[in-house]
């Protein structure tokens, strides 16, 4: 079974190294059973080179058929551990790091209670991946973005984006009024985690806009987004929830208001015709207990 479990996780994640941090076990410890394996199979499951690792034909043949047979033991597994009256494991979560913000405050404290032996391993990170194949059990990410074939339930409602920029920026360069009015503005550019430059999207009246702003200025974070308007670098479009405490505390002003895009969905979201582990119905329930606005 150690030899079939570093066989799968090699050839999902067609790397030895990613594989060791799975698994919690050395590459060459996963190296030397997959040659045990082979060896004992009499074919070779894996090509290796000094820069990349696939499963042979075979390879391929063995993971597709080790696959519903391990979904069967884990859900074994799980019904077994339903006897033991508390609930432990790891769930491992993909989300953006704002979207993880809200899991730190809202979902966290309340597993820290309830289900104390349950770990919760948040990866924060805003590109688009394949949660399963990455070896994740749950992701964050808004509603209209998730997959068809994943499971969504709501973690916050009223996410929105909105334009900011400091008193003194305004005083100086005007208030814009309209969306078109920004491409006499210096705006704050943002890049996306794959590389484009974020179109700024607009709403008003049952009309949508997208536009390309003049953008001196690009960053890829969004608490530097807000920093730098709050510097009066100038207009930027941000989410509302990272822009909350310098629009409390009045260093940023929201400009645009009535041109804001209607208010969106962020939600955790699973594997749709798989079992459940309790860990990740423990992380579920008080997601599903402390959906917030």
């Amino acid at each position: 079974m150690n030899d079939l479990a570093a066989f799968m996780a090699v050839a999902t994640h067609r790397s030895f190294r990613r594989a060791a941090d799975e698994l919690g076990a050395a590459p060459s410890t996963l190296s030397h059973a997959i040659r045990g394996l082979e060896a004992g199979l009499g074919v070779r499951l894996l090509n290796r080179t000094t820069r990349s690792v696939s499963p042979t034909e075979a390879g391929f043949q063995l993971l597709d058929a080790l696959r519903p047979a391990i979904v069967q033991l884990d859900e074994a597994l799980d019904a077994v551990a339903a006897f033991r009256g508390s609930v432990a494991g790891t769930v491992r979560v993909n989300a953006p790091r704002l979207a993880a913000a809200i899991i730190v405050r809202k979902v966290l404290p309340q597993m820290s209670v309830r289900f104390p032996d349950v770990t919760v391993d948040v990866v924060a990170e805003g590109k688009l991946i394949d949660i399963v194949s990455a070896g994740f059990d749950a992701g964050v990410r808004l509603a209209d973005m998730i997959p068809r074939d994943m499971i969504a339930m709501r973690l916050s409602k009223n996410f929105r984006y909105m334009c900011v920029a400091s008193p003194t920026y305004l005083d100086r360069a005007g208030v814009p009024a309209t969306p078109d009015d920004l491409r006499r503005h210096r705006c704050v550019g943002h890049r996306l985690p794959s590389g484009k430059l974020y179109r700024w999207e607009f709403e008003r009246g049952g009309a949508a806009l997208t536009m390309d702003v003049p953008a001196p200025v690009v960053l890829d974070d969004e608490d530097l987004m807000v920093e730098a308007a709050v510097r009066g670098v100038g207009v930027a479009y941000v989410p509302a929830l990272a822009a909350a405490a310098a629009l409390a505390s009045g260093q940023v002003r929201e400009v645009l208001g009535d041109w804001t895009q209607a208010a969106e969905d962020v939600a955790v979201y699973y594997p749709r015709g798989r079992a459940v582990p309790p860990a990740l119905r423990a992380f579920l329930d008080v997601v599903r207990d402390t959906a917030s606005d």
